[in-house]
C-alpha cells in the first residue's frame, strides 16, 4: 500500500494525502546533516508530491509544518516553491504554521500535501509475468542527496513518467526497492534474489531520490527515452 490517505469526496472524486517529516537535517550545530533549509524542504516536499501524484492525485495544496525556528520560514516555503515550479504547479499555496515559543536543538519539519484524484484515474495494477520494471534514478541517503546529486531523479522526469498511460509508479523511500517491491502488489512477494538490478535493492532511498516503474513491453523504449541515464532495468529471476 501507498504511505497516503484516500478519502471520498464525491462519486467522481477523491481526496489524496501525502506527508513526509525531516529530523536532524538543517543549520543548526547539532544537525546530522548540513545543508540549508531550502534543500530541507524541496527534498521534504518531493517525497509528499510523488507519493499524492504516484497515487493519481493532482496536488492542490501544502500544508507546512516548521520547528527549526520562525526566521527558517521563508527559505522553506522558497524549497517547496523551487518542487512546484519543477512540477508545474506555481498556484498551489502553501500555508502553516512554525514553532516559536521554544528553540530545538536540531531542525525537523512535517510537511503535507493534499491532491484531488478522479476516480476514473486508475493508478494500480495486479502483478503478472508480463510487466516490465525499472528503477529511475539511484537509492541515496544523507550527504549522499547532496555529494551526488547528479543521481537524483529529476522531478521534471517523474511528471513527465507519471503522465504516461498503464503505467504504475512507485516513489522508493528510507526503506529501500525491495521493501517498495512489496507494498507494490498484494498477490506477489519478493526477495533480494529475485530482483536482478545494478543497484542495491535493500538501500535507503532517503528523500525519494528513485521511482519504481511497472509498465508493459511496449512501453519501454518510451520510458528509456524519458529517463535517459536515470534508468536501470530490473529483471525478475
Amino acid at each position: 500500500m501507498r504511505d497516503i490517505i484516500t478519502i471520498p469526496l464525491t462519486n467522481e472524486e477523491s481526496l489524496i494525502i501525502a506527508s513526509d517529516n525531516s529530523g536532524g537535517i538543517g543549520m543548526k550545530t547539532e544537525d546530522y546533516v548540513q545543508v540549508s533549509y531550502e534543500t530541507v524542504a524541496y527534498y521534504s516536499f518531493r517525497v509528499a508530491a510523488m507519493e499524492c501524484i504516484a497515487a493519481g492525485g493532482i496536488p492542490f495544496s501544502v500544508v507546512l509544518h516548521n520547528f527549526c525556528g520562525i526566521d527558517t520560514w521563508c527559505e522553506l516555503v522558497k524549497g517547496i516553491q523551487k518542487g512546484l515550479e519543477e512540477l508545474n504547479l506555481v498556484e498551489v499555496p502553501i500555508t502553516g504554521s512554525t514553532e516559536s515559543n521554544f528553540h530545538l536543538q536540531q531542525s525537523a519539519i512535517g510537511l503535507v500535501v493534499l491532491g484531488k484524484k478522479s476516480l476514473s484515474k486508475e493508478s494500480e495494477k495486479i502483478f503478472s509475468g508480463d510487466l516490465k520494471f525499472a528503477v529511475i534514478g539511484s537509492p541515496l541517503v544523507g550527504n549522499e542527496v547532496i555529494d551526488q546529486a547528479d543521481q537524483v531523479v529529476p522531478l521534471l522526469i517523474f511528471r513527465e513518467v507519471s503522465k504516461l498511460e498503464e503505467i504504475m509508479v512507485w516513489p522508493v523511500g528510507s526503506k529501500g526497492i525491495l521493501y517498495e517491491f512489496n507494498q507494490m502488489f498484494t498477490n506477489k512477494e519478493f526477495t533480494k534474489e529475485m530482483l536482478s538490478t545494478n543497484l542495491d535493492v535493500v538501500k535507503s532511498s532517503g528523500p525519494a531520490t528513485c521511482f519504481i516503474i511497472a509498465f508493459e513491453q511496449n512501453q519501454e523504449e518510451a520510458l528509456k527515452k524519458i529517463a535517459a541515464a536515470f534508468y536501470h532495468p530490473i529483471t525478475l529471476k
